[in-house]
């Protein structure tokens, strides 16, 4: 009897592929889209959240003969994603909701509708690699050979428990080499191209979103002032959530150099602003921890990405207790930024990673 994988397809070139290869290889292979939800500003969505995406995730499964479903994942992504995200920026925060995507929905949700299909794993296709460390009986989450799509950064809260189950058939392969096999196998999404939005953003500015979503919860925004580090007023700000740490662009201020966010005090309604030295970090706090194997539990040095696509820096680790750590940079980072992923690597492998709380500037701070 074949042994049963459940592919998500989201209609692209990567999860075809990887549906593609595991029906090569011999597994019975089972698509599932997942929809979140078909609403009348379906026509602006990105197309792997849309009608194009479930057609074209559709047409691939009866091209390889494979079965495909369509689930609605509307309800747990407002609940767990959408909710999140408008939160996070009316506390001034910059949150990632790819992140919460792969804990909740991918890894979580759909991980258990594979199940309930007595399917013993879960594909996806992400660009990142899971091996069985058969020394020491675990698994290990590391990066992509191809470095350019890597996405171990957004997968840093998956479990022991998870990673027995899961497949990442993608994670040896360069996004050529998976075009290339698209196209060599036929498959009518060969040349598609990525989608980089959020998926429950329609093609237009994250702030469009947002004030339609704060507008639909009656949320009040309030314009504030725009501050120095030493507490003059500079400008007026249109309101908390529409800027984030390292922001440039719409602060409206002429000052002969350019300013930067370099503070968000949503208790005050206040942004501080300054040049981009301002902006510096020396270090950060991390909270709300996950780590794909044990817990950091003494001091140790390990390289950080705190954004997907920033380069690492070497850092020193140091626990603080109550799921929560200090790192100290090699070197100052800029606009490190409060609830953004801090991912902490130990070469190729993912040790695990945390919220930001905070950006360490002081020189007392660290």
């Amino acid at each position: 009897m074949k042994t049963r994988v459940v592919v998500a397809m989201s209609g692209g070139v990567d999860s075809s592929v990887a549906a593609a290869l595991l029906e090569r290889q011999g597994y019975e292979v089972i698509g599932i889209t997942m929809c979140f939800g078909l609403k009348e500003s379906d026509k602006k969505r990105p197309s792997c959240c849309g009608i194009e995406g479930i057609e074209d995730a559709r047409r691939i499964a009866h091209k390889l003969g494979i079965r495909h479903y369509v689930l609605n994942f509307d309800k747990i992504l407002e609940e767990k994603i959408i909710k999140n995200f408008i939160s996070e920026y009316l506390s001034g925060r910059t949150p990632n909701p790819c992140i919460r995507c792969n804990e909740y929905l991918k890894f979580g949700q759909l991980l258990n509708k594979a199940k309930g299909l007595k399917a013993e794993y879960l594909a996806t296709g992400h660009y990142a690699q899971i091996e069985f460390d058969r020394k020491k009986k675990i698994f290990r989450l590391k990066k992509a050979r191809d470095k350019f799509k890597d996405q171990s950064y957004f997968l840093y809260r998956i479990t022991q428990k998870q990673m027995a189950h899961i497949l990442m058939p993608l994670g040896n392969l360069t996004k050529d080499k998976v075009r290339k096999l698209a196209s060599d196998l036929g498959l009518s999404v060969a040349d598609k191209p990525g989608s980089q939005e959020i998926c429950f953003i329609p093609e237009e500015s994250y702030h469009a979103f947002l004030s339609r979503a704060l507008t639909r919860i009656n949320a009040e925004i309030k314009p504030g002032p725009i501050l120095n580090s030493r507490g003059e007023i500079l400008g007026e700000h249109k309101g908390i959530p529409f800027y984030t740490i390292g922001q440039r662009e719409g602060l409206g201020i002429a000052m002969g150099y350019p300013l930067y966010v370099t503070k968000i005090d949503a208790q005050n309604n206040t942004i501080i602003a300054g040049k981009k030295e301002e902006a510096l970090s020396y270090g950060l706090i991390a909270g709300n921890l996950s780590f794909t194997d044990q817990a950091i539990k003494r001091a140790v040095a390990l390289s950080i990405k705190i954004r997907y696509n920033h380069q690492e820096v070497s850092s020193r680790i140091i626990p603080l207790g109550k799921n929560r750590l200090k790192a100290v940079f090699s070197q100052p980072q800029f606009a490190v930024s409060p609830g953004q992923s801090a991912v902490f690597y130990k070469g190729e492998e993912v040790i695990g990673g945390g919220i930001i709380e905070k950006g360490l500037n002081d020189a007392e701070d660290y």
